[in-house]
């Protein structure tokens, strides 16, 4: 955070006072020499970050295929295992832009294999866990995000971006060898054909928001097996993809 002078307008009172700002950053990511892109984070964990973005771009399949990760100030630099692999990600297009609907080729992206279904109650205890943080993150001008397991959080973050918080967790169970297939992700985010796709890469079976979903998500998470769950307040959730994943929930769409 960083604090601020401004000047308070209340009704016809002007006084001085303080505002505290979110932290923002540039992180130039440079894979194998070549530069791939810029982000803008929250600082703090950038390991985790730059991991989980290599995975869910599909730069690296995993870990596995980093040599060696190198962070200076404002910068990552990244060696492969094959350095002389041209680093290019593979996120999948929109077809259709421009035209009266829009759509992903799905049978380009991963579909959910797993079995894995949780129950309703462990899917609000986790959600209430990570979205507990929710006030105070937005104030902070940043979402909050995190994965659970059997209705307990196993790893928080926060980010001024929506992707770069998904991201992050993702980098972080990467790092651990975690089972993605059977955790359940929670944002305060809403949920975009961008962040089905991350957790798909990621084998994610469960993701839930607080926040509203885009059709073109549903649509996305409904043909590759990914459960949204989205409006999720007082323990109240509105399933919109693959309700069979919710145990008692198998009614048909």
């Amino acid at each position: 955070m960083e604090t601020i002078p401004c000047i308070r307008i209340s009704g016809t009172s002007c006084e001085p006072a303080t505002f505290d700002a979110a932290a923002e950053a540039p992180l130039a990511l440079f894979v194998n020499g070549r530069h791939i892109t810029t982000l803008l984070i929250s600082p703090g964990m950038e390991r985790e970050l730059v991991v989980g973005f290599l995975v869910t771009e599909q730069i690296v399949g995993s870990e596995t295929e980093i040599e060696s990760m190198r962070f200076e100030t404002n910068r990552a630099s990244v060696l492969t295992t094959n350095p002389f692999k041209i680093p290019t990600g593979k996120k999948t297009v929109l077809s259709g832009c421009g035209g009266s609907t829009s759509y992903i080729d799905t049978a380009k992206l991963p579909s959910v294999a797993s079995p894995f279904s949780v129950g309703a109650g462990a899917v609000a205890a986790a959600a209430a866990a990570v979205l507990a943080h929710e006030p105070e993150a937005s104030a902070r001008g940043a979402v909050c995000a995190g994965l659970a397991r059997d209705g307990e959080i196993l790893y928080y973050n926060e980010d001024i971006g929506r992707d770069n918080a998904l991201d992050r967790l993702i980098g972080w169970g990467v790092l651990g060898h975690l089972d993605f297939s059977r955790s359940v992700a929670v944002t305060s985010a809403a949920i975009t054909s961008e962040a089905v796709r991350k957790c798909l890469v990621a084998g994610i079976s469960v993701l839930v928001s607080s926040g509203a979903a885009t059709g073109l998500a549903v649509a996305t998470a409904q043909a590759t097996g990914l459960c949204l769950i989205a409006g999720l307040k007082d323990g109240i959730m509105q399933v919109l993809s693959r309700p069979e994943r919710i145990t008692g929930c198998n009614r048909e769409r």
